[in-house]
């Protein structure tokens, strides 16, 4: 017999057994704790503002997959209704219209801006400032690659230079995000069963795909490590825009043969005989992007939030999949 007038067989038994219960009450409290994560995460709801664009749609979906509640804000509630299915909040107006922008970020605990540049500089600065009225804990940004003070020349780049600083100067943890050229950007260079490359281009570029892109976003939205950053987004590649666009007429449009070039002269003669001043801008832009190429290191975003993956060819693998799942 022990001290405890148990003996060894028994002294071992209890022993055994109020480990065993220990480890038990653990694994429920651990258990619980996931629960709560969970259950916390499910209770954050982020305004995704541009939500039926090319990267909002994807970036939306993506937070919805990832349990946040996901409200879209945009001026084309119809549009809206068909992307997305009655578990998205819908709220229709004008972001820049500040009282729409109060209802719109009521409760929410982030918000991602993902807009054209002819409204995002505007759009940003009144997000800043109810953003910081209504409490919201974060704000996410689309901003571009090539953003900085050395390219605020151009009037696309200046934009999102003062919609970053707005962003920063709000005092709300923010992730602000520098991608490259996208995946899904290369339909846009064929039209009317041309492929065509504005200006010659010479810079690769490490195109990136949009889901690889909302993955990142998401997983920013639960990190501390990604608050107040400004990270570079690259994908795995370096590819010239004419060999990128080569590759993708030959898989979805094998009847165009070759990836003609125009110059930026015959860019702008066409802009004026046109009047189109949506040909105007692109020139503009393109032109820019032959001077400036591509900037930024995407270390720290690779590290914090993991880095694309995607290939180009399997990016076309993915896009043949989801046309296939369209028609069928």
């Amino acid at each position: 017999m022990t001290s405890t007038g148990l003996s060894p067989h028994q002294l071992r038994r209890m022993i055994i057994g109020r480990l065993l219960a220990a480890r038990f009450i653990s694994y429920l409290l651990q258990g619980y704790g996931v629960r709560q994560k969970e259950e916390r995460k499910m209770q954050k709801t982020i305004l995704v503002i541009g939500g039926t664009g090319m990267l909002g749609q994807p970036v939306s979906h993506r937070l919805k997959e990832d349990g946040f509640r996901v409200r879209i804000m945009t001026r084309d509630a119809q549009k809206a209704r068909k992307l997305f299915d009655n578990s998205f909040e819908i709220v229709a107006g004008d972001p820049a219209d500040t009282s729409i922008l109060e209802e719109a970020l009521d409760g929410c605990y982030g918000v991602h801006i993902s807009l054209p540049t002819e409204v995002e500089q505007q759009v940003a600065e009144a997000v800043a400032k109810v953003a910081s009225e209504k409490a919201v804990e974060r704000i996410s940004y689309v901003s571009g690659a090539t953003v900085a003070e050395e390219n605020r020349c151009f009037f696309l780049s200046n934009r999102k230079f003062l919609a970053e600083k707005a962003i920063r100067d709000s005092g709300i943890p923010h992730t602000i995000f520098c991608p490259t050229w996208f995946m899904e950007s290369l339909p846009m260079f064929v039209v009317q069963g041309r492929a065509s490359v504005l200006g010659k281009q010479p810079h690769p570029y490490h195109w990136v795909a949009a889901d690889d892109f909302s993955r990142m976003v998401s997983t920013a939205y639960g990190s501390e490590a990604a608050a107040n950053k400004r990270l570079f987004v690259y994908g795995p590649e370096a590819i010239t825009m004419h060999e990128a666009l080569r590759r993708y007429c030959s898989v979805f449009h094998p009847d165009i043969k070759k990836v003609t070039t125009m110059p930026f002269w015959l860019v702008r003669a066409l802009a004026v005989i046109t009047r189109s001043q949506k040909l105007e801008t692109a020139g503009k832009l393109m032109s820019y992007f032959e001077k400036v190429g591509e900037g930024g290191d995407p270390t720290e975003a690779n590290h914090v939030l993991g880095a694309p993956m995607t290939t180009l060819n399997e990016w076309f693998e993915k896009k043949k999949a989801r046309l296939g799942a369209a028609i069928g």
